[in-house]
């Protein structure tokens, strides 16, 4: 029986195809996978750059690319007959030295680059200080080195990129950048999946390398996975090695903190994390989440991630509040009232919440019982909006234990005016950080950071938090900030703007408008009429993306409203409203449009 792994291209390609091409692939690679009669077999590709290469005949006009050792058969895409043969011969595929983990590359595109490198490359070159030991020791692949010695300048690193994996170029930029063979070595360990570092690599073994891999492969056993792995949404099914490292690590020892910048996969990790606990953990889980209505995506997020009944029903999602009513709301007999005669605030019932947990459990460092916590896990996303009693809270909902606390977040996102240090709170977190976003394009991220003004900001972690090493995974159109003479003409404006995205086709569910006040908020409402996209105020958007973003009234006046007098509720309150606009502008996966009346918001001034 063949072992079939799937490719993260695979599923969208697929579900691309015309409904009875995509019925014939699907009913062909069945067959494959259980080796039955009428199974599409394997053909050789002439000319293939990697022997291991060959077609699988899925359909009418179409052919599955795959890579086979043996048994194994790691099914890269489907394409046309005659793109699928030239994917095949372009392309060659390898396992790096030291991470164990599987390489593709674009030998067609670097065998048309070499002899330009040559013709350019200077007396001296890049890497002439750098011995052919240490290339190797960063794993370069050997058969990399005469193109790598040829390389002059850090734009010829760059420019390299797309037609190298990410092993090999994470290191050489690195180096190109003036770092060090120790900052390099970070570089690509940040590509690791798995925090285990296997004995030895065997470069010659496809199955283990691409079980290390699982931003590149997922393996499926029989019918029931297959049509699992080819329904489901990417996310579910294939993460980032950082992302898959920090979510699927074994056991934490003691509460864990990850740090990460916009689309860095924050919530996708939280979510798989929780998944993880779930099926692998000692008790129910809470996955915490800062509003309702993410609460409500995140829940469905899950119905989506976890296939077994039992194993969803481990996760509950909720937040601070909704954990206190339920605290004393089982105690008391019945839901406090929040209005009227005898009503608390929120405040009032976490505090009582606390006493209720501390008085049922004794000692919070006593858990000797941990069954007599209301969980055993907890994970915590947009941790940077959480007050002291909030976190008290969460801290008193799960017994100090290994994988107790998962928290994440991002100090600069903060929509609140909490700032609170989990060190100071008896919750001493590992930290961890997520530095690529993934959602966002490098011209988009940039922009988004130069409004929030780049410089660190306090909460979550002792002392301040920097916003660098921040990067993006691709680059995109540049944001657009447009100024208008009056109100009128920006509302105008923005719905020119909507109907024009609208019109080259982009779905009304994947376009926003953002607006700082409530009253600008139903202004563009009625500017866009009938037309059916969500308009929201700044906080409004928080955790959620879009294709394209619309950021309206960032005017003087308006982004910031007008601070307070005295100088440190001043400074409070501007990284407050830089926060917000930051968290709207980072929306945006591709096209980012800003817009003003009259004079500009002294944020957009660098």
């Amino acid at each position: 029986m063949p072992r079939l792994a799937i490719g993260p291209g695979l599923p969208g390609r697929l579900s691309a195809l015309a409904q009875p091409v995509r019925r014939d692939a699907v009913v062909a690679l069945r067959r494959f996978l259980l080796n039955v009669a009428g199974a599409p077999h394997p053909e050789r590709v002439r000319g293939a750059r990697d022997s291991r290469v060959a077609t699988l005949r899925l359909g009418e006009g179409h052919r599955g690319v795959v890579v086979r050792q043996r048994d194994v058969y790691w099914l890269r895409t489907v394409l046309p007959e005659a793109e699928a043969w030239s994917h095949a011969r372009r392309h060659r595929y390898g396992i790096n030295p030291v991470l164990g983990v599987v390489e593709v590359w674009d030998a067609d595109a670097l065998e048309r680059v070499e002899p330009a490198l040559r013709r350019s490359a200077g007396v001296t070159r890049l890497f002439d200080p750098i011995c052919d030991g240490d290339l190797l020791a960063l794993g370069i692949d050997v058969r990399a080195l005469p193109l790598v010695r040829l390389i002059t300048t850090e734009a010829d690193v760059e420019a390299l990129e797309p037609f190298l994996p990410p092993t090999q170029h994470a290191p050489l930029s690195a180096l190109a950048r003036g770092g060090s063979l120790s900052e390099a070595w970070r570089e690509l360990d940040g590509w690791r999946a798995v925090d285990e570092e296997p004995r030895q690599i065997d470069t010659e073994d496809l199955y283990a390398a691409l079980c290390r891999s699982p931003d590149q492969a997922v393996f499926v056993a029989d019918k029931v996975e297959l049509d699992r792995v080819l329904g489901a949404p990417e996310w579910c099914t294939f993460l980032r090695p950082p992302q898959y490292r920090l979510a699927r690590a074994g056991r934490y020892e003691q509460p864990v903190l990850v740090i990460g910048g916009p689309g860095t996969g924050k919530t996708l990790v939280a979510l798989h994390r929780a998944a993880h606990l779930a099926a692998r953990g000692k008790g129910p889980v809470l996955l915490v989440t800062f509003s309702q209505s993410m609460g409500e995506d995140l829940a469905a997020r899950l119905d989506t991630l976890i296939a077994d009944e039992a194993v969803r029903k481990r996760v509950e999602v909720g937040n601070p509040e909704r954990l206190a009513m339920r605290i004393v709301s089982e105690a008391e007999g019945r839901r406090p009232a929040l209005m009227g005669p005898g009503a608390r605030t929120l405040a009032e019932l976490t505090d009582e919440a606390l006493r209720l947990l501390s008085r049922t459990t004794g000692d919070l460092l006593d858990d000797v019982d941990p069954g007599r916590k209301p969980y055993r896990h907890i994970v915590v996303d947009d941790a940077q909006d959480y007050g002291p009693a909030q976190w008290r809270l969460l801290r008193a909902a799960a017994p100090h234990a290994h994988d107790d606390l998962f928290v994440l977040g991002d100090p600069h996102q903060r929509v609140s005016d909490t700032r609170v240090a989990l060190g100071a709170l008896g919750i001493p977190a590992e930290q961890r950080a997520l530095r690529v976003s993934y959602r966002l394009s490098q011209e988009v991220l940039s922009f988004a950071v130069r409004l929030r003004g780049g410089g660190p900001v306090d909460g979550l972690v002792k002392g301040m938090s920097p916003l660098y090493g921040l990067r993006a995974e691709r680059v995109g159109e540049r944001p657009v900030v447009l100024a208008y003479e009056s109100p009128e003409a920006e509302l105008a404006g923005l719905a020119a703007t909507v109907g024009a995205w609208l019109e080259e086709g982009v779905p009304p569910g994947e376009i926003a408008v953002a607006a700082r006040t409530p009253a600008l908020v139903r202004a563009a409402r009625r500017a866009l009429g009938d037309r059916d996209v969500r308009v929201s105020t700044f906080q409004g958007l928080k955790g959620l993306e879009f294709e394209r973003v619309a950021v309206i009234g960032v005017s003087e006046g308006v982004v910031p409203e007008t601070p307070p007098d005295d100088p440190a509720a001043r400074a409070r309150a501007l990284q407050r409203e830089r926060g917000m606009l930051y968290v709207a502008c980072t929306r945006a996966r591709s096209i980012l449009y800003v817009s003003h009346s009259g004079r500009g918001s002294p944020f957009l001034s660098f």
